[in-house]
């Protein structure tokens, strides 16, 4: 169970509160003063702290900003007197989570305590020594508690690791992790996205090129697999790989060596591979879009990240994180997020992962006007970003019917013209117009004056 912190200069308030809170199974810890308090929370890193408001020396507000700087995550509750509700309003207005008034209603207590620990991560993220390899990797989830037992045991191998997971669930920073654990921490992590760049480019950008090879090849260039040499080598996106790639790379995985683009010379390489993908891998294999040896070559051992739906846990954890990075870059000081708030980050779909939830904090804090996060703040940056999402098979297709378009329009309908500003042949353009339903003939300049005339 988890482990409150009470704070109270009075002890018989203090023994009620520790009678009620360990009658229904928490473990708790007790300080009779702040500074005690303080002491207990450094070594206990507690789920949640609840302290009195009026103490000598350090009262529970001073108390609070201690504990908030030290770790923002921990929710805190304060007790107070009657008279002195509007310190605690003010307190929740800066980062409390919640005050109760004395003579305290238990069933009410209890209440606020299950409240605020469903809403706060349900273990820090603490790093140490031991962990700091996956130090960028913020969670307390116990599914990615063991995809980074598994990730560590993988990185003391050499093998390749193939990792799965939707988009923005963070691939590429569990790349950089199994890297950072491996023997090979000391040389080179290269990463590249596969999708991003057309075919000749990628086998370029992989391989190298030696002056010459092709038009625009003013001099040698040293590919990413050469870059990485002694080090890891991370292939992101590897399901878009176009197949005279795989089969090239196939062989110099086999072969350890290299060959760049125009050149007879070949290199030894040493690298240890890791690739990424949203794709159904055995679904491309059976539609012939993906090598069956390229894919047993590439996984060897697989992983698969969990979508932030199946680790919602996380959400408070990584918001926070967010927050306080975010904070620090935009040069503000926003305490938190009222309790509301984080409900309904925690009841999002999240469609686009965590990379949609950094989206959306890193949002709420430009447009933050006051000193806690709003519910409402991040409904409207929830519903504008997820109005503005569309899958990425739709914005390829809506990208590239506009360019075509755009590109009729400049050439007046002029195919040839087209197909030569676009780097394809006039077979393959045709191809195009025809799959986004664009007539070429409507772009012509004496159909767009006749249109005009009749209108």
């Amino acid at each position: 169970m988890p482990l409150i912190l009470i704070v109270d200069d009075d002890a018989d308030i203090l023994k009620l509160l520790e009678m009620r809170l360990t009658a229904s199974g928490y473990q708790v810890a007790s300080a009779h003063s702040a500074q005690q308090a303080l002491s207990l929370f450094s070594m206990q890193m507690p789920a949640l702290v609840i302290s009195d408001l009026r103490m000598p020396d350090m009262d529970g507000f001073a108390l609070f900003e201690a504990i908030h700087a030290l770790n923002p995550t921990v929710p805190f509750i304060l007790l107070t007197a009657h008279g002195s509700i509007p310190e605690a309003v003010h307190a929740t207005q800066q980062g409390v989570f919640s005050f109760l008034t004395k003579p305290f209603d238990s069933k009410n207590l209890l209440q606020q305590v299950e409240y605020a620990l469903k809403i706060a991560p349900s273990a820090q993220h603490v790093l140490s020594n031991e962990n700091s390899w996956c130090a960028n990797i913020v969670c307390s989830s116990q599914k990615m508690k063991s995809l980074l037992a598994q990730a560590k045991l993988i990185a003391a191998s050499d093998a390749s690791v193939l990792i799965q997971g939707e988009s923005g669930t963070g691939k590429e920073l569990l790349a950089q992790s199994i890297h950072q654990a491996s023997t090979r921490s000391s040389k080179p992590f290269v990463a590249i996205n596969c999708a991003a760049l057309p075919e000749a480019l990628l086998e370029s950008e992989l391989f190298g090129h030696s002056k010459g090879a092709f038009t625009g090849a003013t001099r040698d260039h040293q590919g990413l697999i050469k870059n990485a040499h002694g080090g890891t080598l991370f292939l992101d996106e590897i399901g878009d790989m176009p197949l005279a790639i795989q089969v090239k790379l196939l062989r110099a995985l086999q072969e350890r060596v290299i060959r760049p683009v125009g050149s007879t010379e070949q290199t030894n390489i040493d690298i240890r591979l890791i690739c990424a993908t949203h794709k159904n891998l055995l679904e491309a294999m059976q539609a012939n879009q993906f090598r069956e040896d390229f894919y047993y070559r590439i996984n060897v051992v697989s992983l698969e990240i969990p979508p932030l739906t199946e680790r919602r846990e996380d959400i408070t954890l990584l918001a926070n994180h967010f927050l306080t990075n975010l904070n620090k870059k935009y040069q503000k000081k926003l305490n938190g997020f009222a309790a509301e708030a984080l409900e309904t980050l925690l009841a999002a779909p999240w469609p686009g992962n965590v990379r949609q939830l950094q989206n959306i904090i890193e949002q709420v804090v430009v447009l933050a006007t006051t000193p806690i996060i709003t519910s409402k703040l991040v409904q409207k940056a929830l519903h504008d970003n997820i109005a503005s999402m569309v899958s990425f098979d739709a914005a390829r297709k809506n990208f590239e019917q506009q360019y075509l378009i755009n590109l009729l329009k400049a050439t007046q309908g002029n195919v040839t013209q087209a197909a030569r500003i676009a780097d394809r042949n006039r077979t393959d353009f045709y191809k195009l117009l025809q799959r986004h339903q664009i007539n070429p003939v409507l772009f012509k300049d004496s159909v767009l004056k006749d249109s005009q005339n009749a209108e």
